[in-house]
């Protein structure tokens, strides 16, 4: 897999996956952090644009290993887990976002489904800024099932829905899955249903809905502030 832009390869290089060659336009060479990057060489802007397949490189790309899906029930070890499960999002730049923001969140981790949802390409892990190197993501066949499975190991559900109540209403303490649901249509209803409570953030203005990755910052943080006020 070819990663591109400057984060994304930084990332690669402080993280899980192994890195087997680096490609910098002069310029970009002269940064410290590349320095002593494997298999660095020096080629212009027009050849990285090959190789990444795209001209949002930054003037770097680099060749590293497949993603390293992570376990989805090793992420519910931690007793304040805190996971965000995603409901069939299938636009790339969108997983990228949450990804970013749920690693910024300090999150356990991210799962997806294996089918019809975006997965862990080149483009999300530009999109995620690089925090898909250090951010666990999973993969499970059957989402609602998980869900299930999560609930067995203690976890409370909560689903982002406009139908649901207030978002600072429920208790956040202990493990949490926060399930956000596909762009245009949301929470498919067997995922709804696995629910344990559906909540919904204010919409005060104009528009009726949220991005989904603007949803997933809103309420990662609402649970983090929840938890820094009740110690």
């Amino acid at each position: 897999m070819i990663v591109y832009g400057r984060n994304p390869v930084r990332e690669a290089l402080r993280g899980r996956r192994r890195v087997e060659r680096v490609w910098a336009t002069p310029k970009a060479a002269r940064e410290d952090w590349l320095r002593e990057a494997p298999g660095l060489s020096q080629v212009d802007a027009a050849e990285i644009e090959v190789l990444a397949g795209s001209p949002d490189h930054q003037g770097v790309c680099a060749e590293v290993d497949a993603y390293p899906y992570a376990d989805a029930d090793s992420l519910l070890e931690a007793d304040e887990a805190l996971v965000v499960a995603l409901d069939e999002v299938t636009d790339p730049r969108n997983l990228g976002a949450i990804v970013r923001v749920a690693e910024a969140a300090g999150a356990t981790g991210v799962v997806i489904p294996e089918r019809r949802s975006a997965e862990v390409t080149p483009v999300v892990a530009k999109a995620s800024a690089g925090a898909v190197e250090h951010l666990p993501v999973a993969r499970v066949r059957n989402l609602a099932d998980w869900l299930g499975e999560a609930k067995d190991a203690g976890a409370w559900v909560y689903g982002a829905s406009a139908d649901g109540i207030p978002y600072e209403r429920p208790d956040y303490r202990g493990k949490v899955v926060l399930v956000l649901g596909s762009e245009g249509r949301g929470l498919r209803p067997r995922v709804a249903a696995m629910c344990d409570e559906l909540v919904a953030l204010p919409l005060r203005g104009k528009v009726d809905s949220l991005n989904v990755s603007a949803a997933a910052a809103a309420l990662l943080y609402g649970v983090l502030q929840f938890r820094s006020q009740r110690g």
